[in-house]
């Protein structure tokens, strides 16, 4: 009776051991589940995306204030036009805006930072920055540097 006691003791700590590996790795791969109802959209088009990737930062000033949705190509412009989930509660993000693709770091993660305009008229869910700069191409840079150009 008593071994028995011990197996099933062992069995529910493994379980709840699975259980908290799974919790740490959505968390880590931010595929979390998150309510949608408390976020709005808006739009970017940049010519350069670089390593931007979908599920990454959108932040201003610092602070991460929504996620990267998705990347496609607008096939009029032949601009990559990013959707950006932003939190509800920021509501006030002035219409002159710019979204501005940047790396944390040297060899970092890109990320959306939105650098604050003047304008007192606020973006609304829908909007597209007017005002965008695209990723700094180092292959780019490197293959100018290089050639004199």
């Amino acid at each position: 009776m008593g071994q028995r006691t011990t197996e099933i003791i062992v069995g529910l700590f493994m379980l709840a051991g699975l259980a908290a590996l799974l919790f740490l790795a959505l968390q880590v791969s931010g595929l979390s589940p998150q309510s949608s109802g408390d976020r709005y959209t808006l739009y970017a088009n940049f010519n350069d995306t670089g390593g931007l990737a979908p599920r990454g930062k959108v932040s201003m000033a610092g602070v991460t204030i929504g996620t990267i949705e998705s990347i496609t190509l607008d096939k009029e412009t032949f601009q990559a036009r990013v959707a950006m989930s932003i939190q509800q509660d920021v509501d006030n993000i002035p219409s002159d805006s710019a979204a501005v693709i940047r790396t944390s770091g040297i060899l970092g993660e890109q990320y959306i930072d939105i650098s604050i305009g003047g304008d007192l008229e606020s973006l609304k869910a829908g909007d597209a920055f007017y005002s965008t700069q695209s990723a700094m191409n180092l292959e780019r840079m490197i293959s100018n540097f290089a050639s004199g150009r």
